[in-house]
């Protein structure tokens, strides 16, 4: 190991120096286009405030606001054995769940099956019978010639949907790139337990949940001090605990006003009216050529599923561009084809650790066809950056605004997803923006607001919601609860 020197930084800076004046004109260009400064943060977090409010009222909002009538928060000490599904966008897993004795404790069992993407457009009868078919087979592997109960289900759906009970949800809208025909509209749990009964399955759905209230439930089940989950993935959401006097929508329930309502927030859909988030010509293009043009303004400009489409719409843009040379006789035509990127490849530059950006250039090659010059590369190191920034600062908003809402000063923030755990700085971006918000002391050291890792939302979370569930029917809670019969005997 002798001669090696000090190990590299993760990541450089650069040097802008070889790059001609008409890059660094663009890039320039994209610093103030892509740069969301203090003042700019704090309006769009005051009006956050009031847009998390008038989804809460009865008139409603762009953000749903949506009662997932989990109604306790956990203690660390539930007990039992449940099953999980979570049906995320790219894959369906089955989990096994047993909660111990020991507090916050878990043992998991899991499966992964791959979502096909034909059943992302397909039809419902297809769907529900292959999520009953990858149930099957766990139950069959796991479980094979065994005589049992019924075991209670927590079934992550992360789609937004519409709650009157905790065992009942009507789709509203699909989303992450779904798009099944006889769903929106329709009570999700009436079709999913169709495709069990034909089956005969041991299964007893107990509550339908998202991943974003799971991740919360998870991390409060094993730190006292998590008030909100978040999901900083292909999508981005938040859920926290209301309080039932502040749901002006649910009044005529007549709940306790200090009954605790977790919130399934489903804020990708904050400013759907383009009334404060900072809309580039490339957002614009990004909102107008989606599926659903007008609707997630807010998850179109912070969640993964976008932050490569919109790199490679600037890129595209800048090979087109008659006022500066980039990309010049290479062809772009992978390049051009929607989506062909995602959010790991800005990832990827941005962990490039060499002065050279030779790992940056490799992948252009690999990836896209494309052989870029130094200049081209440090340009597109400068506006992953950007990009990636500018995510993680407007995401903070939305923390800061639940925070600002509920009269947080100090607490715990569970955040899941493969932007908040994979790329590059996000973390820390976030936590400067969050500090520039709430206007902290520079000195004060820890954050008092702390967003860290969380939990499983998606197993864990939905096993934990699903024996608190159990638990308030056996206590005489029954507020949104549709089906109280064939409760799992001997269970929590």
């Amino acid at each position: 190991m002798v001669g090696l020197g000090p190990k590299r930084r993760p990541s450089r800076k650069g040097s802008m120096n070889d790059v001609p004046g008409d890059l660094l004109g663009e890039i320039s260009r994209l610093e103030e286009m892509f740069t969301v400064e203090q003042p700019k943060l704090k309006e769009i977090t005051t009006h956050f405030v009031d847009e998390l409010a008038k989804g809460l009222s009865v008139e409603g909002g762009s953000i749903p606001m949506n009662p997932t009538w989990v109604m306790t928060r956990p203690t660390g000490y539930e007990t039992g054995t449940f099953l999980a599904l979570d049906m995320g966008g790219t894959n369906l897993r089955v989990c096994e769940i047993i909660l111990p004795e020991a507090k916050g404790e878990f043992e998991i069992i899991q499966s992964k099956y791959r979502m096909p993407e034909e059943l992302k457009t397909g039809k419902a009868e297809e769907l529900w019978e292959y999520v009953a078919d990858c149930l099957q087979q766990f139950i069959e592997y796991h479980h094979d010639d065994e005589k049992m109960d019924a075991l209670p289900l927590g079934f992550t759906f992360s789609y937004p949907a519409t709650q009157n009970y905790i065992d009942h949800g009507i789709l509203q809208r699909w989303t992450k790139g779904f798009d099944i025909e006889g769903v929106e509209g329709h009570d999700v749990v009436e079709q999913f337990e169709a495709a069990l009964a034909t089956r005969g399955l041991p299964i007893k759905l107990t509550a339908l949940i998202n991943d974003t209230t799971g991740t919360l439930l998870a991390s409060a089940y094993t730190d006292d001090a998590m008030r909100i989950g978040c999901i900083f993935g292909t999508g981005c959401n938040a859920a926290y605990v209301e309080n039932c006097g502040s749901i002006p929508k649910l009044a005529d329930m007549k709940l306790p006003a200090d009954m605790p309502m977790a919130i399934n927030c489903e804020w990708g859909a904050f400013d759907n009216e383009h009334k404060v988030l900072p809309l580039t010509p490339y957002d614009i293009i990004i909102d107008k050529e989606s599926p659903r043009p007008g609707q997630q303004a807010f998850e179109k400009m912070v969640a993964g599923l976008y932050l490569g489409e919109l790199f490679r719409l600037v890129l595209v843009d800048l090979h087109h561009n008659k006022e500066c040379i980039f990309f010049h006789g290479q062809d772009i035509s992978k390049l051009e084809k929607a989506y062909t990127l995602d959010s790991s490849f800005l990832s990827l530059i941005e962990e490039d650790p060499f002065e050279n950006l030779s790992e940056t250039h490799d992948l252009f090659i690999h990836k896209l066809g494309i052989t870029a010059k130094k200049p081209e590369l440090e340009l597109c190191r400068r506006l992953a950056e950007l990009i990636g920034t500018r995510a993680a600062r407007l995401s903070s908003c939305g923390v800061a605004a639940i925070c600002k809402k509920k009269n947080y000063e100090s607490c715990h923030v569970g955040a899941d997803g493969s932007v908040f755990n994979k790329y590059p700085h996000f973390k820390q971006r976030g936590a400067v923006a969050l500090r520039e918000i709430l206007d902290w002391p520079k000195d004060l050291k820890p954050d008092p607001i702390d967003i860290r890792a969380a939990e499983d939302g998606s197993g864990v979370g939905a096993a934990i919601i699903a024996a608190l569930t159990i638990k308030r029917i056996k206590e005489g809670n029954l507020a949104g609860v549709r089906n109280t019969k064939h409760l799992p005997p001997g269970k929590p």
